[in-house]
């Protein structure tokens, strides 16, 4: 590498590092955050939601403002609305507050990752991309490893406020060296689907306020029931649109390759039980274990350090294995390790009885993670690999916000705070859940074609694109 590619290359690292650990440090904060602030389970479902749900609407076309109006404008664009609003977060009074600075940060998100890939490509060859991007994605693997223990020994040695301080002076020192020392990028302009965008934001806002509101209130409200139908009403807009609109942020004859849809329907439902897992187990280890925030963080290790060992392995081996066993077979590894926690889950069992099933789940989805994304991506033409990877960076986001939603339902409904045995009793059947949609995705990844039926399946995909 040259002086200018090490610049692209560390630069982006660090932005793309501050996004990813933003989604994670928060997992441990989580229970800090409805103490101080006094927020009931809704409010920190929103916490969470509304950071995933704006980064999985606005990925898509963020990507495509960067190609029109310049990549590194729009990449600096985002990393100043991410530091303002990681001011906002710290600064929240309030619930309320919070949850409206986490959407702003969730835009800020998806205006960096996709771009922080194009700049990365573009500053290097094909020659060299793959070990910069492998790179790349070393560093940033290492928020999913650090994110909840750096999120605990935050809280605990300082306060949940600073999770977010942290992201103003990295913000303030980053973004005018970006100015500096990134080189400006476009890519093919393409007219940008303002409608597409409009419509999958009200269907997914519509779909996830009715879980989110439906699981406190009741189901027989008119202001759960029209919200509902409203997003069921601007789903099935947004896809007949985008079968007819000249420019769709999604092509609709992606899904006619059975590995692309089988590949997003996985990718969907692990991130659902991902992050529904994620969402409660610091919460766990902290009002059933009494662990503080810190020691919390360390607890998630043995399942987050998998993503280290065991993903590079699992991805090296697609080529000669194919997709669908790793897979499936990871799934089913993640569900049982899921059900084994939710089976032993009291506030009497000792956290040493918890590490085996955390590292089986971890595992587990360390070997599904790589192949699901390696089936979507090897599904399409290379023409459109860059839609493809953004289409399954928008579904697993959307997986993630809609597991969380519904494992939230299920803790309201069997569970609470007032006591470690009454969360417990919650906590037990939300991991089942997760289970569950671990089980669903699964059953998708064995939809997937072997590696004899690739070429059959993948013609349709190429014949359209040509």
């Amino acid at each position: 590498m040259d002086n200018r590619q090490r610049w692209v290359l560390t630069l982006t690292s660090v932005a793309a590092l501050m996004v990813m650990l933003d989604m994670l440090v928060v997992t441990t904060a989580l229970d800090a955050i409805r103490r101080t602030l006094g927020a009931s389970i809704t409010g920190l479902e929103w916490t969470v939601n509304a950071y995933t749900l704006s980064f999985a609407v606005f990925l898509m076309t963020a990507s495509a403002l960067g190609d029109r109006f310049g990549r590194r404008r729009l990449f600096v664009a985002g990393l100043a609305v991410f530091t303002v609003a990681s001011a906002a977060c710290a600064l929240a009074p309030g619930i309320g507050g919070l949850v409206a600075a986490r959407a702003v940060q969730g835009v800020g998100s998806a205006m960096i990752m996709p771009l922080a890939f194009s700049l990365l490509s573009a500053a290097f060859p094909p020659a060299q991309r793959a070990k910069a991007l492998g790179l790349f994605s070393a560093v940033t693997g290492l928020a999913t490893l650090g994110g909840p223990l750096v999120g605990g020994a935050i809280v605990q040695g300082l306060s949940w406020q600073w999770i977010f301080w942290l992201n103003v002076p990295l913000g303030l020192v980053v973004i005018p060296l970006v100015r500096a020392r990134v080189p400006e990028s476009t890519g093919a302009p393409a007219r940008l689907d303002f409608p597409g965008l409009a419509l999958v934001s009200g269907a997914a806002l519509g779909v996830v306020w009715a879980l989110v509101h439906g699981n406190g209130h009741g189901w027989d409200r008119l202001d759960v029931l029209g919200p509902l139908a409203g997003g069921i009403a601007l789903a099935i807009g947004f896809v007949w649109w985008e079968r007819r609109s000249p420019a769709p942020m999604l092509p609709m004859r992606l899904f006619r390759s059975r590995a692309f849809s089988a590949g997003n329907a996985s990718g969907f439902l692990l991130y659902g039980s991902i992050l529904a897992a994620a969402f409660f187990l610091p919460q766990f280890f902290q009002v059933a274990l009494h662990f503080g925030p810190l020691r919390a963080g360390l607890a998630l290790v043995p399942w987050t350090i998998t993503l280290s060992l065991v993903a590079p392995f699992a991805a090296a081996r697609i080529a000669r294995f194919g997709e669908r066993p790793l897979l499936a077979g990871g799934l089913l590894l993640q569900a049982a390790g899921f059900t084994w926690i939710a089976l032993i889950a009291s506030p009497a069992t000792a956290y040493v009885l918890f590490v085996p099933p955390l590292v089986l789940a971890g595992a587990g989805v360390s070997m599904a993670m790589p192949a699901a994304q390696h089936a979507v991506i090897n599904s399409v033409a290379p023409a459109e690999i860059g839609k493809a990877s953004g289409a399954f960076n928008t579904v697993r986001q959307l997986g993630g916000t809609f597991g969380v939603a519904i494992v939230a339902g299920v803790f309201t409904a069997t569970g609470g705070y007032a006591s470690p045995e009454l969360f417990s009793a919650g906590f037990g059947p939300v991991l089942g859940t997760a289970a569950a949609f671990s089980l669903a995705a699964a059953v998708a990844g064995l939809w997937l074609p072997g590696r004899r039926e690739k070429s059959e399946v993948a013609e349709p995909v190429l014949e359209v694109s040509r």
